[in-house]
């Protein structure tokens, strides 16, 4: 049996399980809380698996292990930095959001202030990042099907993209958060098993000496000891200080950008009291650190096992080291057999990744456009929960069609990259946000407008003048040439300037309730009236 037909055969079966478990679901999803939230009904492990379901998507995977192969230790970064965010997403607003909101991140914004310009707000934010996350997943996908199929048409690529959103859709559209909650667990304790598997198989081939499968990395990129040092994809000679500034600019975006991940956040509603939200985050960074830990051994023994020439052929963003790697490992540890079976097992796997983690972004953002813009924007509340679970439907196919064609567009960048951008929009835009409303008391309306249109506005206007969309090889437009912004990653410009618009707009308001932030305090503090106001 060849690769393609077992890996086919491997996926399908995935697919079939965890269109079951949403079609289960979809029997128990009875109103709002049961869409929104899986009725509350998640335990601490339970959630905290799914979190690691959530957080653990194609550009861990399949991105983060491409770029340390060609990158080698720029690369490493990556995995460092989306570790490291879980300490700040931890002891600033997993117990906090857990407490003070109900199904989003607008309910603790507009709790203290003007609901409709600042649920309007939150809305647009919470459906921007939710489609530059969902960007890297398609992108990932199509990578993933070249490798499986053979296939190398941006055509046949493209078909592959079409397929997941639809899926992606079904998942939501049927199955709810407690449908795409128990696929998430399923694609946690799949993706830790293969990422172990292979990452012992690989250990095993260097005699579990780490200092000899740098060696062989080193070697094998092609790129020699400067592999093995800072400075191969940020800060070259040619980079300059721009380059320096990059490196700092990514490593801000990915520790501050968790923390304001729409489809992170509203994970922490999902359980029934505040400390399963403390014990989910705590499952949660145990899962992900292990699993970020596999990435630095998936990515150098894709260096050495395969080649850095190699994984450029395939994908010249580096996007399928991973599947690249179970084969060359498996063939050298149980023959050619054992390679197409090993590939076949992990490709499975990380589609498991990508439908998982699509289908929890999609969950966010039509969430988002149902309860904040729809619910309480247009029809001022005066709507029924059946209504707005319709519209949340609804808006999943209007989100899905969208991030199915800017997939399209995307293909060749690498998705650990395109993820990145991501952070940088959700800590430009609402990180500010989130944390003056549970912090500060003076913040106000116009304070949270500002911060989350300045930083998403900022954030968005220099990832359109930089390198990323323009004037390189890899760029959206290889062919234009408007990137008067230096910097790959708009963070460490556009953060300062979502925090700093916040600041102004409270500051220029007279706005402000202080009774109802008092009231926020002692329930994002102690969970006291959180219980009651769920209910509700």
């Amino acid at each position: 049996m060849s690769h393609q037909t077992l890996s086919t055969a491997l996926f399908l079966v995935f697919v079939a399980a965890t269109l079951g478990i949403t079609f289960w679901a979809s029997r128990n999803t009875k109103d709002a809380a049961d869409f929104y939230a899986g009725g509350r009904s998640f335990s601490g492990l339970q959630n905290g698996l799914a979190i690691g379901g959530d957080y653990m998507s194609a550009a861990s995977f399949l991105g983060i292990a491409g770029i340390i192969a060609l990158s080698g230790y720029d690369g490493f970064l990556y995995s460092i930095g989306f570790l490291v965010a879980w300490l700040v997403a931890l002891l600033l607003v997993a117990e906090l959001m857990r407490n003070s909101g109900k199904y989003t991140m607008a309910d603790v914004l507009a709790f203290r202030m003007s609901p409709r310009p600042v649920r309007t707000a939150a809305g647009v934010s919470t459906i921007t990042v939710s489609i530059f996350y969902l960007l890297a997943q398609m992108v990932g996908a199509g990578a993933l099907v070249g490798l499986l199929l053979g296939i190398t048409s941006s055509t046949g690529k493209a078909l592959t993209i079409v397929g997941v959103g639809l899926l992606m859709v079904i998942y939501v559209v049927v199955g709810g958060m407690k449908g795409t909650t128990w696929v998430q667990i399923v694609k946690a304790v799949l993706l830790m098993t293969g990422a172990a598997l292979v990452t012992l198989l690989v250990l095993g081939r260097y005699g579990f000496n780490i200092s000899g499968l740098l060696g062989s990395a080193a070697t094998g990129s092609g790129k020699g000891d400067a592999f093995l040092i800072p400075g191969l994809k940020y800060g070259t000679a040619a980079q300059g200080l721009a380059g320096k500034i990059d490196l700092i600019s990514l490593g801000l975006a990915l520790v501050l950008g968790t923390a304001g991940l729409p489809h992170i956040l509203i994970r922490f509603y999902t359980v029934p009291t505040a400390k399963e939200a403390r014990k989910s985050v705590l499952w949660g960074i145990g899962i992900i650190g292990v699993f970020y830990l596999l990435t630095l051994v998936l990515g150098f023994g894709a260096a050495a096992m395969v080649g850095g020439e190699a994984i450029a052929g395939q994908d010249k963003a580096g996007n399928t080291a991973a599947p690249q790697l179970a084969e060359a490992v498996g063939r050298a540890v149980f023959g050619e057999v054992g390679g197409t079976i090993l590939l076949a097992v992990i490709a499975a796997v990380a589609f498991a990744t990508i439908l998982a983690v699509v289908a929890g972004l999609t969950l966010a953002s039509s969430s988002s456009f149902a309860h904040d813009l729809y619910a309480h924007v247009f029809k001022r509340g005066k709507v029924t929960e059946g209504e707005e679970i319709l519209v949340a439907r609804i808006s999943a196919f209007v989100i899905g069609a969208v991030a199915i064609g800017l997939g399209i567009l995307a293909q060749g960048q690498n998705v650990a990259f395109l993820v990145s951008l991501a952070f940088a929009v959700a800590a430009s835009a609402n990180l500010p946000a989130i944390l003056y409303s549970l912090f500060w008391r003076r913040f106000n309306t116009a304070g949270a407008v500002s911060a989350i249109y300045g930083g998403l506005l900022s954030a968005l206007i220099l990832v359109i003048f930089s390198p990323v969309v323009s004037g390189g090889a890899t760029s959206l437009f290889p062919g234009a040439h408007f990137a008067w912004f230096p910097l790959s990653n708009p963070g460490i410009v556009s953060i300062p300037l979502g925090f700093l618009a916040g600041y102004v707009g409270a500051r220029l308001s007279k706005e402000y309730n202080p009774g109802k932030y008092a009231e926020i305090e002692v329930r994002s503090l102690t969970g006291i009236g959180a219980e009651q106001a769920v209910r509700h």
